[in-house]
């Protein structure tokens, strides 16, 4: 979506237009839902509704371009999923079937791709060994498709903070993939 095109997007749903609504929806749904599933969201196309939700609340309040958006939506999410574990830690949910693959950005690039081949249940594995922020980093520049200062912005991070994280995130999921050998 052009810039152009996003801006008229973004004000024909301020407006309230349901097919910008939908737009929005088309254009960013799956990548939050990856983002939960990836992090172990329980019912993620739950909290991708309330995230949703919370945009429809707010979005009249929101103000800039593309990257920003997409910036403030992943924080949302991120914190729809804190809310969410925070709800299951008084009350435990066993996990039902988790996704063989998950969702991935069309605008990957080789080093995503590799990864992204890696089944959902292999991933989880992958990622749990990392630490909570190392874990969210990632997925959200390989599912979310954000950029490190987008990523940075979402979390409330310095942006070498973000970039650090990232860094040893990736060189842990080598180091476990070549001493395992995991293939897909």
């Amino acid at each position: 979506m052009s810039p152009e095109q996003f801006q008229g997007v973004l004000t024909a749903a301020v407006e309230g237009a349901e097919w910008a609504w939908a737009d929005l929806y088309r254009s960013y749904a799956g990548r939050v839902r990856g983002y939960l599933r990836s992090r172990g969201a329980v019912d993620p196309d739950d909290l991708v509704g309330d995230v949703f939700l919370q945009l429809a609340r707010n979005l009249s309040t929101f103000e800039g371009d593309e990257p920003s958006f997409r910036s403030w939506l992943f924080m949302v999410a991120h914190h729809r999923l804190i809310d969410e574990r925070r709800r299951n830690g008084r009350r435990p949910v066993d996990l039902v079937d988790e996704p063989s693959r998950l969702e991935r950005p069309s605008n990957i690039d080789v080093a995503q791709e590799a990864v992204a081949t890696v089944t959902g249940d292999q991933l989880y594995q992958l990622l749990g060994d990392l630490t909570e922020d190392q874990a969210t980093v990632l997925t959200l520049r390989m599912i979310g498709g954000l950029t490190l200062a987008e990523t940075a912005e979402a979390l409330g991070k310095k942006l070498g903070a973000v970039t650090q994280l990232q860094r040893r995130g990736l060189a842990a999921l080598r180091r476990r993939i070549e001493t395992e050998g995991i293939t897909p």
